[in-house]
């Protein structure tokens, strides 16, 4: 089925990435204002990089989802000059460098929740001169006159973020979960990277079967549903925004592994029929870009 000359298939990766543009969009500015809540006059560089970690992290996500797309489906065999190449190895670099980035900061965040704590024994309206912020599952109040005694919160009270924020015990503990569900969806997202870019080398290489092959896939799939477990866990907090992201990047490399099926079969149809040394595709046929001419597996 095709609409305007694109197959169906194609139209849906392209309404996906366009809403995971829009979501993107929707994280620079929820970080903005988590920032605006915890920011104070001792912030150092890491502390601002760390603020802005989510949109770090979906910006390289980005990177590298075009980089799959242009290597496993736009991009012809002849397309991929040393000059494009080097250029691509070069964004290869800085997104994973931005993902160390993201690791990093999820888990420096986890681990300050769990050590750089204080318990208070005053009541929150007591706390008002303190330039504080009510924290609880990711909502945010300025701890005010006038807002103190309407916030509904229990004793003790916590006060975490470099002292900035300040929640009780069951918002405390749900700031502890939601940080290692962040840091547990950036690591499993970086093993699903480790497989789709072995999946590409391999059959960059000719390698369509295997246990090296099989085993990617199906950690894939493992991975995936871990992915889903996350995103429930995320609906159950009443975080709709993150599950609905979370939908989407699966999709989206869910389409980035269709390339790779039907590269797969390409590659095994041109192994059974007669067939040039080297292989050129149009860009844009559903195929990867071998560079047989580099021995430079997807152009890495």
């Amino acid at each position: 089925m095709t609409l305007l000359g694109l197959p169906s298939r194609q139209w849906i990766k392209i309404v996906v990435y366009s809403l995971l543009l829009v979501n993107f969009v929707h994280y620079v500015f929820n970080d903005l204002n988590v920032m605006r809540h915890a920011v104070h006059s001792g912030w150092k560089w890491h502390d601002w990089t760390s603020a802005f970690a989510t949109t770090i992290d979906e910006s390289a996500w980005f990177m590298l989802l075009l980089l799959f797309e242009l290597e496993t489906y736009l991009l012809s065999d002849e397309a991929f000059t040393r000059t494009r190449v080097a250029i691509m190895h070069a964004v290869r670099v800085v997104c994973y460098l931005f993902l160390a980035h993201t690791v990093y900061a999820f888990g420096d965040t986890t681990y300050k929740l769990y050590v750089d704590y204080e318990v208070l024994d005053e009541p929150l309206c007591q706390l008002v001169d303190r330039d504080l912020s009510f924290a609880r599952n990711l909502e945010y109040e300025e701890v005010t006159q006038a807002s103190c005694a309407s916030i509904a919160h229990q004793a003790p009270l916590i006060l975490f973020e470099q002292k900035q924020l300040v929640t009780d015990r069951a918002g405390f503990r749900i700031e502890r979960e939601l940080a290692l569900a962040d840091l547990a969806e950036v690591l499993l997202w970086l093993v699903i990277l480790l497989l789709i870019e072995s999946m590409v080398r391999l059959q960059n290489r000719g390698v369509t079967t295997g246990r090296a092959l099989q085993s990617a896939k199906t950690g894939k799939v493992v991975l995936y549903a871990g992915l889903w477990l996350i995103a429930a866990y995320w609906g159950y907090r009443g975080h709709w925004v993150f599950v609905w992201d979370e939908t989407l990047w699966i999709l989206g490399f869910m389409a980035i592994g269709a390339n790779l099926d039907e590269w797969r079969a390409e590659i095994e149809a041109d192994a059974e029929g007669p067939h040039d040394s080297e292989i050129h595709r149009n860009p844009g046929d559903g195929g990867a870009a071998a560079t047989a001419a580099y021995d430079s597996p997807g152009g890495v």
